[in-house]
């Protein structure tokens, strides 16, 4: 378990034990790990109630290589082994009214980390990734790139020892610190005027 520390006390533990492994063991996940994770994703909040999210999982060698043909080659050498490899999707358009939905991506950020978060919770790792072909991964599920976004790749499974990493990502397995809130929150300063 991770050690951090956060100076709130209150502050729930799953925060602070999720992070970003690259080890993962190759063992399978049940089809009730796998509902279970998406279910956490079905219950995030978005705007107009529009669930903009759309999750395309592989679990099959074949699916898995097809994702990972579409890695770049740095996150090729830790995913291979993840069995579970999950392609994250914003719907960008409004189903009522095919209007562009601005809020598209921030809403599926928020499913994802309802997922990444509920994987905690069932003792799963998962790590989230930008360095893939967002156009390739559009096409092997036939999306339309003019109504979505590929936002990012996700590698999901328990975690492994990081000595089964090679020696240069090994040293780099484990938890990032975080900015204090001072870098980050900034309270309103706007004068006022007394009526």
């Amino acid at each position: 378990m991770n050690k951090r520390s956060s100076p709130h006390k209150r502050l729930s533990t799953q925060f602070l034990d999720r992070w970003s492994p690259r080890a993962f063991l190759p063992d399978s996940l049940s089809d009730d790990e796998i509902a279970t994770l998406f279910e956490a994703a079905r219950w995030s909040p978005s705007c107009y109630n529009e669930q903009p999210w759309r999750f395309v999982f592989a679990r099959t060698e074949n699916d898995r290589n097809n994702f990972l043909s579409t890695f770049v080659k740095a996150n090729q050498s830790w995913t291979d082994k993840a069995p579970l490899l999950v392609l994250v999707i914003a719907s960008n358009r409004f189903s009522k009214n095919d209007q562009p939905n601005r809020w598209a991506e921030f809403d599926t950020g928020t499913a994802w980390m309802s997922l990444a978060i509920q994987a905690e919770n069932l003792g799963l790792a998962c790590h989230a990734m930008g360095g893939f072909d967002a156009e390739k991964s559009l096409s092997l599920w036939q999306a339309d790139p003019e109504k979505h976004t590929a936002l990012c790749m996700v590698a999901i499974g328990r975690q492994a020892p990081a000595s089964m990493l090679e020696a240069t990502l090994a040293e780099r397995e484990l938890p990032s610190d975080r900015q204090p809130q001072s870098f980050f929150v900034f309270e309103s300063k706007l004068a006022t005027e007394e009526k």
